[in-house]
């Protein structure tokens, strides 16, 4: 069954906006902005509150994320229980291994021959090379948060995919989870536990970042809010003025939650983050009108979340490369601001041609071969 479906110009921008919080904070992060023209101009505080807040911006990704795979679902099978799971893993497969292997592949290779930054260096002391065997295998088996739980920060690009190990379960436990329960409001039950335990979990381990903002029950809440927004956005059938009053509240409290900052609000931030985020998904829903999320002001921040997935996957390769050029250190006030418009564009650049030379055409190759192979498989004659 093929399902067509119209990309909401809305959800994009959303995306690209999570997108671009991550990069500033590893840029931030990398190489420093309060020294800097653009530090200068904003001031201390709003610079720290603008950038080392980044990781709400991926619990914006998983709002997303939980939101467009529970909408999909019911669009191509009508219903949770009606899911194909071996074509959802396919589906899945296909459109994030190509582009993950590609990126594992760059950073082991330069691991392995010791290049800064694409090494084990940041353990203390530094993990040898034959690490990157078991660090690879917890990212393509879903559990490298699990890992950097016990052996913290250890290789400064492999770091960032910690996030795809709680995405990668996810699609591993949601068609299980469907065809185990049946019912819809079983799943939506699910999701409400894990609403609950989310920040109760945070609460336990406010102390240790890697805990309340990477373990899987620091992250599925903001999933599931996601998931459940799929599950009510058809159901509420809100009326387009009110659709729009929804968008403009959760728009509001966005910014004002993401600016109040991580500190000092692990335990409910998370949640507050994710339900504002929910709130401009549902108030988006099945919307195909304009506005100005949906003009040429915003289009840039648009195709960042359509390439956020790239982005995600090799602006940390690109960062890492950069600071073997030059350092934080010799980093001049001048040079921050054209420093990290380059690392901007050439992040861009690099997301644009994996996208088209290796995404976009393995994903189009894989889920085709196995239409065709399943198209066979169903016209095969029956054995006497």
């Amino acid at each position: 069954m093929t399902v067509t479906t119209l990309r909401n110009a809305r959800i994009d921008f959303l995306r690209g906006v999570a997108i671009a919080c991550v990069l500033i904070l590893h840029f931030t992060l990398a190489f420093g902005l309060l020294k800097s023209p653009l530090g200068d101009l904003l001031g201390p505080a709003a610079i720290k509150a603008i950038a080392f807040n980044g990781n709400y911006g991926v619990t914006i990704f998983f709002v997303i994320s939980g939101y467009l795979i529970t909408s999909g679902i019911l669009m191509r099978w009508g219903s949770l229980r009606g899911i194909d799971v071996i074509s959802f893993y396919w589906m899945r497969a296909a459109r994030i291994l190509p582009s993950l292997l590609l990126a594992l592949a760059i950073i082991v290779v330069l691991g392995v021959l010791n290049v800064p930054f694409f090494n084990n260096g940041d353990a203390k002391p530094p993990l040898p090379a034959s690490y990157f065997g078991i660090a690879v295998l917890s990212i393509l088996t879903f559990w490298h948060n699990v890992l950097m739980q016990s052996a913290g920060y250890f290789n400064y690009c492999l770091n960032v995919y910690w996030s795809l190990s709680v995405e990668e379960m996810f699609y591993l436990a949601l068609p299980l989870l469907c065809l185990a329960l049946r019912r819809t409001w079983l799943v939506a039950a699910v999701c409400v536990a894990a609403i609950v335990v989310g920040p109760y979990y945070r609460g336990l381990h406010a102390d240790n970042e890697i805990y309340f903002m990477y373990g899987y029950f620091a992250c599925f809440d903001a999933i599931a809010i996601g998931c459940l927004t799929a599950l009510w956005g058809p159901r509420l059938a809100l009326s387009p003025r009110a659709k729009l009053v929804l968008r403009v509240i959760a728009g509001l409290a966005l910014p004002l939650i993401y600016l109040r900052g991580i500190a000092g609000h692990e335990m409910f931030g998370f949640s507050m983050i994710a339900l504002a985020a929910a709130g401009i998904l549902l108030g988006s829903h099945g919307e195909t009108g304009q506005g100005w999320t949906t003009g040429w002001l915003a289009a840039p921040l648009r195709w960042a979340g359509r390439h956020s997935y790239e982005l995600y996957l090799f602006h940390i390769i690109v960062l890492a490369a950069m600071r073997n050029v030059v350092t934080k250190a010799d980093l001049s006030y001048a040079m921050r601001l054209p420093w990290l418009c380059l690392f901007i564009a050439v992040s861009a650049l690099v997301a644009t041609l994996v996208s088209r030379y290796v995404s976009e055409p393995a994903n189009t190759a894989l889920r085709g071969w196995y239409r065709r192979r399943k198209a066979g498989v169903g016209q095969q004659p029956r054995s006497a």
